[in-house]
Formats: structure tokens, sequence, C-alpha cells
């Protein structure tokens, strides 16, 4: 299997596995907007009120579901990215780490308290810290991925 062909195999697996996370994030939202665990058609509810905030769980659901739509998209856009850009699988693993950790540092907010990431912080909430490199880690990959597409491929142009 060529390079291309495998990137994209990559990107569609990682990409529907980020969304199934996206989905069960979803499904925790709806029951912390309901206030109680409830599956139909199943008779059971448990009384629970999940923690975190509105915002917390619809970023942890949003995060999954569009990290895991931009991997389906690169591989759409592959054929046309490796014009110019010569390892599309070293690109591809790239952009899986940049859904994985900012998918990852996403679903720690709504459930733990204060851990939204923003910044590195010198008290005792590691939770937050952990948040906030895997954010920075996959930001900075994805600024740099962005990058080198964006260059190469204006390059090409001359």
């Amino acid at each position: 299997m060529n390079d291309l062909k495998r990137a994209q195999r990559l990107l569609l697996g990682h990409g529907a596995l980020v969304l199934l996370v996206g989905f069960m994030a979803g499904m925790g939202f709806l029951f912390f907007l309901l206030g109680e665990i409830k599956v139909f058609p199943l008779p059971w509810v448990i009384e629970y009120q999940l923690p975190g905030t509105y915002d917390a769980w619809r970023m942890a659901h949003m995060e999954g579901i569009v990290n895991g739509m931009v991997l389906w998209l690169l591989a759409a856009l592959l054929p046309v990215i490796q014009v110019s850009v010569k390892n599309v699988y070293r690109l591809s693993v790239a952009m899986i780490i940049v859904a994985w950790t900012i998918v990852i540092a996403s679903q720690l907010d709504p459930i733990f308290p204060n851990a939204r990431g923003l910044a590195f912080t010198s008290d005792s909430n590691w939770i937050s810290d952990i948040a906030f490199f895997l954010f920075s880690t996959g930001i900075y990959i994805a600024f740099t991925v962005v990058t080198v597409i964006a260059v190469k491929s204006l390059r090409k142009l001359d």
C-alpha cells in the first residue's frame, strides 16, 4: 500500500474514533442538561447531576465532532496536498496527534473542576496543567503543519 492510501486510511480511522469521543461527550452533555442519566429505551434512571458547566460540555462535544471531521477532510484533500508536500504520511500523523491532544484536553474540563487549560498554573490544579500542555502541543503542531502546507503549496505556484 502506498503512503497516500496508508495515510488516508489512518486519517479515516482516527477521524472516526475522534468523532465517537465527540458523540460520547454529546451524551454526557445531554445527561448534564437533563440532570439525570437516562437512556431510551432502558427503563432505569440514575438521579445524578454530572459535574461541569454548559460551556465545558458543549466544547468537549464539539471538539470531538470538529476534529474528527477535519481528519476526514484532510484524508479527502491528501491527493492534492501530495503534489506539494512529499511526506503526506508524516503530515497525517502530525494532524492525528493534533486531533487527539485537543480532544483529550477538552474532555478534562467538564469532568474536573477548573481544568480549562488556559494557562500553566502554579497552584495545585495539575489537571488544568495537563489540559494546557495538551492544548499547547496540539496548537503548536497544527500551526506548523498548516504553515508547511501553505509555504510548500504556494511555492509550487512559481
